[in-house]
C-alpha cells in the first residue's frame, strides 16, 4: 500500500471517530436538554396549578363577602328590632306613637330581609342546637320533649348562615 493511501485511510478513520465522537456529544446533549425540558414542564405545571388555586380561593373568598356584605351591620341593627317590638309590646294609649313603632320596625324587616337577613323560626318546633340556644326548660304534660315551648329573644340568620341563636325554652 502506497503511502498517500495509507494516509488516506487514517484520515477517514480520523473522521470516523470525529463522527461518533460528536453524535455522542449531540445525543448527550439531546438527552441533557430533554431532561431540562421534562424539569421546566413539571415546573410550569406545578405554577399554572398554584395560580388556578390561588385564582379559585380569590374567587371564593369574592363570592363570599359579597354573599355576607351586610353581616357586620345587620348584627348592630337586631338590637334596634328587638327594641321596636319590646315597644310594641308595651300597652300605650298614643295610638298614633304605637302606629309610628310599628311602621318603623315594619321597614327595618323589609329592609333586612331584601338583604338575606330573615327570622329563624323555633316556637312548637324541635329544638335544634345549630339555630336555638336553650336559655331555660320546662316539663309540659302533652308537649314531647325536645320541644320549643317560649322563644325569649328571636334569632336570626343571614342567607344560610346564623347571625344569632334563638335563645328558648325546651320541653323536657
Amino acid at each position: 500500500m502506497s503511502k498517500k493511501k495509507k494516509e488516506v485511510k487514517q484520515q477517514e478513520a480520523i473522521e470516523k471517530e470525529e463522527e461518533v465522537s460528536t453524535s455522542e456529544t449531540l445525543s448527550k446533549t439531546i438527552e441533557e436538554l430533554e431532561g431540562e425540558i421534562a424539569i421546566l414542564k413539571n415546573e410550569y405545571a406545578k405554577a399554572y396549578a398554584d395560580t388556578e388555586n390561588t385564582r379559585k380561593r380569590l374567587q371564593a373568598e369574592f363570592e363570599a363577602r359579597s354573599k355576607y356584605h351586610i353581616q357586620n351591620f345587620a348584627l348592630e341593627i337586631l338590637p334596634v328590632l328587638d327594641n321596636c317590638e319590646r315597644a310594641l309590646a308595651t300597652e300605650t294609649s298614643d295610638e298614633a306613637y304605637r302606629k309610628g313603632v310599628e311602621m318603623i320596625y315594619e321597614q327595618l324587616k323589609v329592609a333586612l330581609e331584601k338583604e338575606g337577613v330573615t327570622e329563624i323560626e323555633a316556637k312548637d318546633l324541635p329544638f335544634d342546637a345549630n339555630w336555638h340556644q336553650a336559655l331555660l326548660s320546662e316539663h309540659q304534660d302533652g308537649v314531647e320533649p325536645g320541644m320549643v315551648l317560649e322563644v325569649l329573644q328571636k334569632g336570626y340568620k343571614l342567607k344560610d348562615r346564623i347571625l344569632r341563636a334563638a335563645m328558648v325554652k325546651v320541653s323536657e
